[in-house]
């Protein structure tokens, strides 16, 4: 009986039905405030591994810069570089 009385009430029914519409029915309802979470977490993620980046290639930029046998190391490796009278012998691993 209470709970027949509790049903029928005209706010009650109110705001199950509000509720209902902002859980489901809303521009802003759960599923797509789930969906924006997860893709600020994503874009977190990227932010601090691209932070990360920049930080190691700052440090090989400077490195380079300062250390004249790293520069030699990168230019030779890299670029495929040499002296005069020198031979350079590709080896490609598969």
């Amino acid at each position: 009986m209470f709970f027949l009385k509790i049903i029928k009430n005209k706010y009650f029914l109110t705001c199950i039905g509000i509720v209902t519409w902002l859980l489901f029915f809303d521009r802003n309802d759960v599923f797509t405030q789930m969906e924006l979470i997860q893709k600020c977490r994503k874009l977190n993620n990227e932010r601090n591994y691209y932070i990360t980046e920049i930080e190691n290639n700052k440090t090989a930029l400077t490195d380079l810069q300062t250390n004249k046998k790293s520069l030699e190391t990168l230019a030779r490796e890299k670029y495929l570089m040499k002296k005069d009278n020198e031979d350079v012998f590709v080896f490609v691993t598969k």
